[in-house]
């Protein structure tokens, strides 16, 4: 029989082994990006799509930097933060009553929401856009809060309805000795425990907010109305694109949701771990 020891040396060497398989399958995207950004568009219409740049360059930066980078910028991040605002307030409201209340059709209610789950967008992108020209939104960032909340909504809740199962009860008892109301009560007790889990609904809902692509193809018309995934189009043309171009802007687009992520991943897993123990 392998000792213990052993096993766990084994077990570790696999290990490693794995992390480096998949840091390789995770960071070869991010190599083809930065490497493709750093060549002119001749020298990637005619080298090797992995080889290193002649000559590391970041005129493509400053070139899509100096257009109108910075509006589509600003478009992305208040649609993200209006739409994230409004889709954790909507969420939490909801999960409290499910999570914390008796009444008859909180479980009918419940199925519901778990089944809006299943729903896939493109399916509803022309009732959609119908709605946004009856309601005068269409070609306007408000066009693309509605869908992005709407169709969040149900993970959201349903993750934070598992999540607030798990805070005591003897504290809301306690709150109402003291005098405090449902209402209050959300506010001064559930909500503040929940952080961990809003935290990381926030982080999991903005990569996708930030990262839309189909609602705001099919709402918007104008370019100062695009958002940053929607913008890679200003960089094509007829018949050619200018991929360096492309790639770059795919760089700077993704530098806010990497840094994002590095200072909220201890929040993320945190709540992660808090859900799964509590759920």
């Amino acid at each position: 029989m392998m000792m213990p020891h052993k096993k766990s040396f084994v077990f570790w060497i696999l290990a490693v082994l794995f992390a480096l398989v998949w840091l390789v399958i995770a960071g070869a995207p991010f190599y083809y990006l930065i490497t493709i950004s750093m060549k002119s568009q001749g020298e990637f219409l005619t080298g090797s799509l992995f080889k290193l740049p002649e000559r590391f360059s970041f005129q493509n930066y400053v070139t899509v930097i100096r257009g109108a980078f910075f509006g589509y910028f600003f478009n992305s991040v208040f649609v993200l933060a209006v739409s994230l605002f409004l889709l954790l307030i909507i969420s939490s409201f909801a999960a409290y009553p499910l999570s914390r209340m008796e009444f008859k059709l909180n479980k009918p209610i419940f199925s519901l929401i778990v089944a809006a789950m299943s729903i896939p967008i493109h399916i509803t992108l022309i009732p959609v856009f119908s709605l946004s020209v009856r309601a005068n939104l269409y070609d306007s960032l408000y066009a693309l809060i509605g869908p992005n909340v709407a169709f969040n909504l149900p993970m959201s809740t349903f993750i934070l309805t598992g999540f607030m199962k798990g805070i005591s009860r003897e504290l809301e008892e306690a709150a109402e000795i003291d005098g405090c109301g449902k209402f209050r009560t959300f506010f001064k007790i559930v909500f503040p425990l929940s952080r961990s889990g809003l935290a990381t609904l926030g982080i999991y809902n903005g990569v996708v907010i930030w990262n839309e692509f189909s609602f705001a193809m099919v709402l918007t018309q104008s370019p100062s109305n695009f958002t940053l995934p929607l913008s890679v189009w200003t960089y094509q043309g007829q018949y050619t694109m200018d991929v360096p171009l492309i790639m770059s802007l795919l760089v700077l687009a993704s530098l806010p949701i990497i840094l994002l992520y590095i200072f909220g991943q201890d929040k993320l897993i945190k709540g992660m771990m808090a859900g799964a123990v509590k759920g």
